[in-house]
């Protein structure tokens, strides 16, 4: 355990440590404690209570180390300033920050205290904020980001790459670059500033705000997101990159980075963006971004796809069938994002889904095909893969390190082709279109979810398909 302190003036007990009531306040009010975690049944301590962060506005500066010694790098320094609205009497407050060194720190611009135990930034501001108050908290900290390992044994966080470095936050990994309220329920626009050696790139998501600028040997790139994104869905990737800006039919812009390595390999599938986001809003919906797009590394700098928000990130050229998966996350998981890790499936089997719909409708297997094949333990060439889909039910992962795992992603989709035969196709695309649309920009749970169904097809009985697909252990008796 560490701890920091920011000196102050006058020291008290109350300025040094979590108090239920505040020792003074604003006008006489009396405040509470933000909690500490938002209580994830699989991470409960992500997230924080007592308000609601509505920006982040961060600038960053980061000098990677060569292609032979990636890992020696420049500390990245950064300032973060985020504003958010207090829904307490709030006496103090967390934000999630894994390592990195606080430098300094004002809430409204008044110096203020802090204390850190693990991945906990406890803040003490000089006076209660009321609850409905918008106040800013400014962070100016530095240090060498860390690389997380999570629970199933993947790396995210910020992750040294030969030419730069890449950030990937799913599910915890935001908090290793930048102080937030790291929890998917607390959705928030951006500002993203980043500085590195002139030559290298800085892309990330939503919009180029202004023309970089380059100074004293220095580029600077700064984006927006204008629409609301969980932390997780945040990136940042330095590099060389080749960089085409095109637009879809309907006036889209496509930002597509590419590392210089894996541009060939990449050239025709990368083509096919525009054509997969006419068929994906035809069957999902209006396209609930300003841009679209995609980010591709080398392979082996992660070990993973990630739906970053407008912009998804691949280690190496993708196929084309995670490309529509990763784009089909747009709406499910980035527009309408899970209240909690355990609503995963609604993020993953709603992207396989996307995958099997596109087969059906590009002379490939029919969804039915492919339900069948993972029914029968045909689906996959090894034994043991097919079997895993059933080890336990896409609503109820046994842990946080499964929360990726295939009854998320396959059983997960084999409970939306239930729904779709029993409602039929006609009423099935009312369904997901209306579900994305009811819930653009917001946040949801399965249960939510099933409400939602069960309101769109009064009279169908769709208590098997809860029971036996969604909640039920081992592999239901019929398919």
């Amino acid at each position: 355990m560490s701890r920091s302190v920011r000196p102050v003036p006058t020291v008290t007990a109350c300025a040094l440590a979590l108090v239920l009531t505040a020792c003074g306040g604003t006008g006489g009010v009396q405040g509470t404690a933000g909690s500490a975690g938002v209580a994830d049944p699989y991470f409960p301590e992500a997230g924080n209570g007592g308000y609601d962060v509505t920006h982040y506005a961060l600038t960053l500066a980061y000098t990677p180390g060569t292609p032979d010694t990636p890992h020696t790098s420049t500390p990245l320094t950064g300032t973060a300033t985020i504003t958010a609205r207090a829904t307490q009497n709030l006496s103090a407050y967390d934000l999630d920050l894994k390592g990195m060194q606080v430098n300094s720190l004002t809430v409204d611009g008044k110096k203020t205290s802090w204390t850190r135990t693990g991945q906990e930034l406890t803040i003490h501001p000089p006076a209660t904020l009321p609850q409905g108050k918008t106040f800013k908290t400014t962070v100016h900290y530095s240090g060498t980001p860390e690389t997380i390992t999570d629970p199933d044994g993947s790396e995210e966080g910020w992750l040294p790459t030969a030419d730069g470095a890449l950030a990937l936050g799913e599910p915890t990994g935001s908090m290793a670059w930048f102080p937030a309220n790291d929890h998917p329920s607390d959705k928030a626009t951006y500002d993203i500033t980043i500085t590195v050696p002139k030559g290298l790139q800085a892309v990330s998501n939503g919009e180029l705000r202004t023309e970089t600028t380059t100074r004293a040997g220095r580029t600077t790139y700064t984006w927006r997101t204008t629409h609301p994104m969980a932390t997780y869905l945040a990136t940042v990737a330095i590099g060389h990159y080749d960089i085409t800006r095109t637009t879809t039919k309907n006036g889209l812009p496509v930002y597509v980075a590419v590392d210089p390595q894996e541009a060939a390999a990449s050239r025709k599938v990368l083509a096919e963006i525009p054509e997969i986001m006419e068929w994906e809003e035809y069957n999902f919906g209006p396209y609930p971004f300003s841009s679209t797009g995609a980010i591709v590394d080398r392979r082996g700098d992660a070990g993973y796809a990630l739906e970053t928000q407008t912009r998804p990130f691949f280690p190496g050229a993708p196929d084309t069938a995670t490309l529509v998966h990763e784009l089909a996350h747009q709406w499910y998981g980035d527009s309408v994002t899970p209240k909690s890790w355990r609503d995963m499936w609604l993020n993953e089997g709603f992207a396989t889904y996307a995958e099997w719909l596109w087969s059906e409708d590009h002379d490939g297997d029919t969804a039915q095909q492919t339900f069948d094949a993972l029914y029968k333990g045909t689906y996959f060439p090894d034994r043991s893969d097919n079997e895993a889909i059933w080890s336990f039910p896409p609503a109820r992962p046994t842990s946080a390190a499964h929360i990726s795992d295939s009854p998320v992603y396959e059983r997960g989709a084999m409970v939306l082709h239930k729904i779709r035969r029993t409602v039929g196709d006609a009423r099935f695309y009312d369904i997901i279109q209306g579900w994305a649309t009811t819930h653009r920009y917001g946040n949801a749970n399965t249960a939510d979810f099933t409400a939602y169904v069960e309101k769109m097809a009064p009279g169908k009985d769709f208590s098997e398909i809860w029971k036996d697909w969604l909640y039920g252990n081992g592999k239901p008796a019929r398919p």
